[in-house]
């Protein structure tokens, strides 16, 4: 138990070290090849930074784990709006805008809806997976077309951009290395996070399910935490909301999106209730970032404390 206990934690710093190091280098060699800032953060950071929920949906998927594969992204989903957002704003209120508010929070919802209501059928196929990736396609083309308010959404799905060096150096084999080294990490990092889980689950009679929802999720859901926190504490929390908002957006519409497509998957019973949940936490979301255009202090605690209430009810099953 215990060498299993040190793979997971291995998996976790293998899945954070890879994801960054994508994102880093990828974008450094496209800006070496003048690729705009919208292209590398629509796709070369979203790509990264939603690496480690993809690699363990995916490995999951193949290796016969379908309910590891969907609570890890419901999972990761419940986390960045309940914890992670949550303790953003008990730190410091997070501002909205009028973008997040009428089009991004409410695309999340009725996207987490769609898949509640797909899931009801006891099956998420490539029928469902091409749909989701539709959407996905249709919100990037949107935002390619509206250049110029897309500069501000665009931190919804590329949230370590900021983070990136501004001033563009000359390549060097680093930057390849670094960029090879990350998706090897990542993929490694997934491999030994759905094993070591899967373990984990059967020495303590846990279900694969609740383990995805919680200890998983939460490990793929450590680079946002980082960053988020990060970004917090140097005051740059402006584009926080929106990071999360289009984190769980990317998460669902291309992350389970491609898996389904790739690897149809079978929704177990106990699925149900968390994406009632999930969907749920979106409309309180919604509301709380209405009601005067911030998630207070207050609100903070609130979806931190419904996160936590929901990790103890899942282990209480």
């Amino acid at each position: 138990m215990f060498l299993t206990a040190v793979s997971f934690v291995a998996s976790v710093f293998l899945l954070w070290f890879g994801a960054d190091w994508i994102v880093e280098s990828a974008s450094r060699i496209a800006r070496r090849f003048n690729v705009s800032e919208l292209v590398i953060g629509l796709t070369i950071v979203a790509l990264g930074t939603s690496a480690p929920e993809f690699l363990v949906t995916i490995t999951a998927a193949f290796k016969g784990y379908a309910d590891i594969s969907l609570s890890n992204v419901v999972g990761s989903n419940i986390f960045n709006l309940g914890f992670i957002l949550g303790l953003m704003a008990i730190i410091k209120p997070l501002p909205t805008t009028k973008a997040i508010v009428h089009r991004d929070a409410p695309l999340l919802l009725l996207t987490t809806a769609l898949i509640l209501g797909m899931a009801t059928y006891g099956n998420l196929g490539r029928g469902t997976g091409i749909l989701l990736m539709t959407i996905l396609v249709g919100y990037i083309g949107y935002l390619f077309v509206q250049t110029k308010r897309a500069n501000a959404v665009t931190a919804g799905i590329a949230h370590l951009q900021e983070d990136i060096e501004e001033v563009v150096e000359a390549l060097s084999w680093k930057d390849w290395t670094k960029l090879i080294a990350g998706f090897v990490g990542i993929a490694l990092g997934g491999e030994l996070m759905v094993d070591s889980a899967s373990t984990i689950a059967r020495s303590f009679g846990i279900s694969n399910w609740v383990i995805g929802m919680t200890i998983v999720a939460a490990g793929t859901s450590l680079p946002e935490l980082v960053t988020c926190l990060a970004a917090t504490l140097k005051g740059r929390n402006e584009m926080l909301l929106g990071n999360l908002i289009g984190s769980d957006f990317f998460n669902f519409a291309g992350v389970l999106g491609l898996t389904c497509i790739m690897r149809p998957l079978h929704v177990y019973p106990e699925a149900l209730p968390g994406l009632t949940v999930l969907v749920g936490m979106v409309a309180l979301v919604i509301v709380f970032i209405r009601t005067g255009w911030k998630v207070t202090r207050t609100e903070g605690v609130i979806l931190v404390a419904l996160s936590m209430l929901r990790w103890v009810q899942d282990f209480a099953q």
